[in-house]
């Protein structure tokens, strides 16, 4: 009963929410009601027409949401998994298209959301992994049940070993790039004291006794580096094309 309610959720939350990431009614309107009231230049109106970056913060959960629903109702009601399938797949299509040609990139991420993506999917199957050997242990295969406990100890293994093998990378600066900024600090900043420089580098500029003399940024240290999209393409290009004009 509730698989049959959560293939409902999904044909009318997830497909027509995909649906309607493609047609951004909302933005629409909002944009003509600026358009006739607020506008009056013509950066008022590149304004208005900004759309705005993809929010990780609600989108990425959802995405994760469907995904735990193909996993955990999957031994129950397998009938699930075609609309699953087909959810992720215009999801793909639709994101791929409105991230390069629509949505402003405001930052670069480097894969920081994967560790948790990761460990919440293999949570997931786990689950599933459980429903299924409760789901047999009832129709009389207590063997085949047996046999089934090495899925979840070897999935839960897997996830110790990625992560003792791959979560530095998300959460420690690699050691070739560090020393390429000593190297370059060096040379920038022969006298510069790291210690004395430290002492005080988080504190708020108010709570500082003196303000001491901060080195250069080095190789845009304090810029991370943002992937070109379409969008982003043509917005560069605008000020170069009115400048030549």
């Amino acid at each position: 009963m509730k698989a049959t309610f959560f293939i409902t959720y999904v044909m009318i939350d997830g497909w027509a929410g995909i649906a309607a990431e493609v047609l951004r009614l909302t933005p629409l309107i909002m944009f003509h009601l600026k358009n006739t009231f607020l506008v009056k230049t013509e950066l008022d109106r590149q304004a208005a027409m900004d759309p705005g970056c993809l929010e990780f913060a609600t989108s990425e959960p959802r995405l994760q949401l469907y995904f735990m629903l193909g996993h955990v109702y999957a031994p129950v009601t397998p009938l699930i998994l075609p609309f699953i399938i087909v959810f992720f797949a215009f999801a793909y299509m639709v994101f791929r298209h409105q991230i390069i040609n629509v949505y402003n990139q405001q930052y670069e991420s480097a894969a920081a959301f994967w560790p948790d993506v990761h460990r919440r999917v293999l949570l997931g199957l786990m689950i599933s992994q459980f429903l299924l050997m409760g789901l047999l242990s009832t129709r009389d295969t207590n063997k085949i049940t047996l046999v089934l406990i090495a899925q979840p100890i070897l999935t839960f293994w897997f996830y110790r070993y990625c992560k003792g093998r791959f979560e530095s990378a998300f959460v420690k600066f690699p050691l070739e790039d560090a020393m390429v900024k000593d190297t370059l600090e060096r040379a920038i900043e022969p006298t510069l004291n790291l210690r004395i420089y430290l002492q005080d580098a988080y504190i708020h500029p108010v709570f500082k006794k003196s303000e001491l003399e901060k080195p250069v940024p080095v190789d845009d240290e304090e810029e991370n580096p943002l992937i070109q999209t379409t969008r982003a393409s043509r917005m560069n290009s605008l000020p170069e094309s009115d400048n030549e004009a």
